[in-house]
């Protein structure tokens, strides 16, 4: 959306009235939140480490890993 087309919107928005834009806040917040990507948590990269052995230095378990991916 362009500026013009958003001051124009905004424009549109301030002549309704009170209850309107209440009701059109509701509606886009709805919408907003219906298209939007969910959001992540930390807690989701729970374990991912623990693959890595105990007692490999953390650069040489990455350098294996990279390794690895060149088949």
């Amino acid at each position: 959306m362009t500026t013009s087309q958003y001051s124009q919107v905004l424009e549109l928005v301030e002549q309704l009235s009170l209850e309107d834009q209440q009701q059109l806040l509701v509606e886009v917040a709805t919408w907003v939140q219906q298209h939007s990507k969910p959001m992540h948590s930390v807690l989701e990269f729970e374990g991912v480490g623990e693959a890595n052995p105990i007692g490999i230095d953390a650069q040489e378990f990455v350098n294996q890993e990279r390794d690895s991916w060149d088949g």
